[in-house]
């Protein structure tokens, strides 16, 4: 069996634990991609400041591609090294369509370090327990670039949603979902993982065929879609089960790392 020359992963509820964490086993299935060679990319829906633990327990090895295309972060270095960002005009534009055609909205914005937000939207997880970021009018949260708009329901069903941000935004930006709640993540118009790591594969001389991907939600469809070979963690989204090649262990149990040792 011929190993791939780059292995795109997501992170979250594919090859981290349900906690956050890097097992043992994952972080040393991760290091047999680079010593044999091969280019290993994290692929995630994460911003940046969410990088760093990760960074550390696989010793700073790889790139990863952060909020679902848009940024570019080299681990090694832990900057970010290419983004695309939406620009303050179709910001403003975007949130305006959807406050008026869907009640109950509230928004937030990540920018390639930081994010900002209404003082009604509820901060949770990892900026809850250690940066409230900044609280700010609607005015200024559209005021300039970001990397990801946010906008969250506090009881739709994420795949209505993401439906409904689609019809509404979708010639403006690219709607997303990822955390299996009433939260539509948007990216530059055209931004998806695939862009970012069709881009980065280009430039190291790398096609499809020669990649394999993992994931488990929504917003790794366009990865998974263009990897010559796709696996889904068994705990993924069905819209996720039924798109992949293959399907390997859960997350929890470090079904990404069986796969690396394996190929590796």
């Amino acid at each position: 069996m011929t190993s791939p020359r780059l292995v795109a992963t997501d992170l979250d509820g594919t090859a981290l634990r349900s906690d956050g964490s890097v097992s043992v086993r994952t972080a040393a299935a991760f290091a047999r991609v680079e010593e044999a060679g091969g280019t290993l990319v994290f692929v995630t829906g994460r911003p940046p400041r969410w990088m760093h633990a990760v960074a550390g327990a696989v010793r700073h090895r790889g790139l990863a591609i952060c909020a679902n295309g848009a940024l570019v972060y080299d681990l090694h270095t832990e900057e970010v090294v290419d983004a695309h960002l939406i620009a303050p005009d179709i910001l403003e534009e975007s949130v305006r369509r959807l406050r008026d055609r869907i009640d109950g909205l509230t928004f937030s914005v990540e920018y390639e370090q930081g994010f900002a937000h209404e003082s009604d939207f509820p901060v949770s997880g990892w900026d809850a327990q250690r940066l409230n970021g900044e609280r700010v009018a609607r005015s200024t949260l559209t005021s300039r670039p970001c990397a990801k708009l946010l906008a969250l329901h506090p009881s739709m069903h994420p795949d209505d949603l993401h439906r409904k941000a689609l019809d509404i935004v979708g010639d403006l930006v690219t709607p997303t979902h990822s955390s299996g709640r009433g939260l539509i993540e948007m990216s530059a118009y055209g931004v998806t993982k695939a862009s970012a790591l069709a881009a980065l594969a280009a430039n190291l001389g790398i096609k499809p065929a020669d990649a394999v991907a993992f994931g488990d939600m929504p917003n790794d469809l366009p990865m998974l879609a263009w990897a010559g070979t796709s696996y889904a963690v068994a705990n993924a989204h069905k819209d996720v089960l039924a798109a992949v090649d293959h399907v390997t262990a859960a997350n929890n149990d470090d079904g990404v790392a069986r796969i690396l040792e394996d190929l590796f």
